[in-house]
């Protein structure tokens, strides 16, 4: 299994498409989005919901199968994502031999579209393990990081992320666990023996790669740059 992570994109469609022709000649299995399509403002004459589509249009020029979380910004996309049949938003997935789970948004001090408590994240997660729990091998898709990692610390050095999705990660231990949100995070680290990956802003040129057998065999953030 090979995973391709495109993350926070924010309204930013004109260099989406410009790192997107780079990725031509990627190969994978499943492009992850660990959400915010979207962001507080819209370009002028474009709701969420159509800026929205337009991203998942240009994710699907692959031909490959589409995994998504709502970020923080994305509340007004759950119904499409949903629709599409590629939202992990307190829903499993079985791809092949993996299962796919996970839980979008992130709490934040500007009041945005979604930003659920540590309550509504557990129940979002657990509800979405269930449905792939007969699945040995699990890959974990949220939107907040983890708690205490490299991958939730904002440049005051202060860590933001989710203590629940720690948890979560240290009493499930799936194989890799996804996530966006900190950019400044951009990096990878481990709860016990999961991988955990923050891949950075795709629009800043920054994508994850992962490739996965029995074990993870390789995990990288590429700069298209």
């Amino acid at each position: 299994m090979k995973i391709l992570i495109l993350s926070d994109i924010h309204n930013d469609v004109e260099n989406l498409m410009k790192f997107l022709d780079e990725l031509k000649n990627v190969k994978f299995d499943v492009l992850i989005c660990p959400g915010d399509l979207t962001d507080t403002l819209t370009p002028k004459g474009f709701t969420k919901e159509e800026i929205g589509k337009l991203i998942i249009e240009e994710f699907k020029v692959f031909k490959k199968k589409i995994l998504v979380v709502p970020g923080n910004q994305d509340k007004e996309l759950i119904k499409f994502f949903e629709n599409e049949g590629m939202s992990l938003h307190g829903k499993g997935k079985i791809i092949g031999n993996y299962g796919f789970y996970g839980f979008g948004g992130a709490r934040t001090p500007f009041q945005t579209s979604l930003e659920p408590g540590e309550k509504e994240i557990e129940n979002g997660l657990k509800k979405a393990f269930n449905e792939v729990k007969k699945v040995r091998k699990k890959i974990q898709v949220t939107h907040i990081p983890p708690a205490r990692t490299k991958i939730d610390k904002i440049f005051t050095g202060a860590h933001v992320g989710s203590e629940v999705v720690r948890k979560f990660i240290e009493e499930k231990q799936p194989l890799l666990a996804i996530s966006a949100h900190v950019h400044e995070a951009r990096g990878i680290d481990e709860i016990g023996k999961t991988k955990v990956i923050n891949s950075g802003r795709f629009p800043e040129g920054y994508y994850g790669f992962v490739e996965i057998n029995e074990e993870i065999e390789k995990i990288e953030i590429i700069n298209l740059i």
